[in-house]
């Protein structure tokens, strides 16, 4: 059984004997006819989960495809139209906060500020997280452990196919995507907050 996954960085990983076209990579699983079928089940999970992974990493600034009725409801305290958000935004964080993209694990330099100083919403300047709340989690996106009281909305996302519901993180004031939430955080609150770096911008405490 083969699929066929485009995916220009896993087709770099790609075996040279394979040699597969650019851009494309093709999955093999070899699932026995004499297989019990728990064996199968087992191997198609794998599968499915490699298709999904593939599919994850070849999209840089994977952007869902939301429907106006979504846009619509993203709407928060502060709106815009489309075009006066791609304005104030610019074309990255647009695909981010207002589609619901994700950028590159490292490609933030947000994920390594260590200055004491607020982070604030890149869409409405609203404050979202303190910097004494910020820790390395190690993932390659800016993370904190707790958000500022009222700052964020939190949302079920199920949006990725074959993948567990996610909780998605919002700024409350316009609604912009800011990443999603999970519950392997450090105490107090056992939260990761993981933010797409270009959600963000950072007020220094101190500005010498």
């Amino acid at each position: 059984m083969a699929f066929t996954v485009r995916s220009p960085s896993l087709s770099r990983m790609a075996s040279a004997s394979a040699r597969p076209s650019r851009g494309v990579v093709v999955v093999r699983a070899c699932i026995s006819k004499n297989s019990s079928p728990g064996m199968q089940a087992g191997r198609r999970a794998v599968l499915l989960g490699g298709l999904s992974l593939a599919a994850l990493i070849s999209l840089p600034m994977a952007a869902n495809a939301l429907t106006p009725q979504q846009i619509e409801g993203r709407q928060g305290e502060i709106s815009h139209t489309e075009d006066e958000w791609k304005e104030i935004l610019g074309s990255d964080a647009y695909k981010v906060m207002r589609k619901a993209g994700t950028e590159l694990p490292f490609s933030s330099p947000l994920t390594n500020e260590k200055r004491d100083g607020v982070f604030v919403c890149a869409g409405c300047k609203e404050p979202l997280f303190l910097s004494a709340t910020k820790y390395s989690a190690g993932t390659g996106w800016p993370s904190f452990y707790d958000a500022l009281p009222g700052a964020v909305d939190l949302t079920i996302d199920s949006s990725i196919p074959f993948m567990a519901p996610r909780t998605e993180v919002r700024c409350r004031k316009c609604q912009g995507h800011l990443g999603h939430s999970f519950t392997d955080g450090p105490e107090p609150t056992g939260i990761r907050y993981c933010m797409n770096g270009r959600t963000l911008n950072f007020v220094p405490t101190n500005i010498s």
